[in-house]
């Protein structure tokens, strides 16, 4: 992502926790889908603990699910609640098999799992700890 402002200007986003996410719940996606700048869905957590393939052949687990539109472009955008904290990183979307079409079931890291992770990619440059296990 690219962003075009001064530096006195930018604020760092405020870090949500996702222990406290219930199913129900609003959620916004934010992101750049297809080329489309500047762009907002909204949707709730459909559910809580899902589990993930990873492309590396690992699994991703302690997942978000959600209906709010991931795509290509807003994958790795923040997922913000109502109060625009981040308590997920828009992950991946499924696909009906054959169609290329969206199935309207979303996954978003959970931002306590980013924060744990993130360290030890800056340090390690690996995602080694909690939530990512050889499958």
């Amino acid at each position: 992502m690219q962003i075009d402002a001064p530096k006195d200007q930018l604020v760092a986003i405020r870090m949500g926790t996702s222990k406290d996410l219930k199913v129900g719940q609003s959620v916004y996606a934010v992101g750049n889908p297809y080329g489309l700048t500047k762009t907002l869905t909204a949707g709730v957590v459909s559910g809580l603990n899902r589990t993930i393939p990873a492309p590396t052949g690992t699994r991703i687990y302690g997942c978000i699910q959600t209906d709010a539109s991931v795509n290509a472009g807003n994958s790795g955008g923040p997922m913000l609640d109502s109060f625009a904290r981040l308590v997920g990183v828009s992950t991946a979307s499924f696909t009906r098999a054959g169609s290329g079409r969206g199935s309207g079931v979303n996954f978003a890291l959970p931002a306590d799992m980013v924060r744990e992770v993130v360290p030890n990619l800056i340090v390690y440059g690996t995602a080694a700890g909690r939530g990512v296990r050889k499958g």
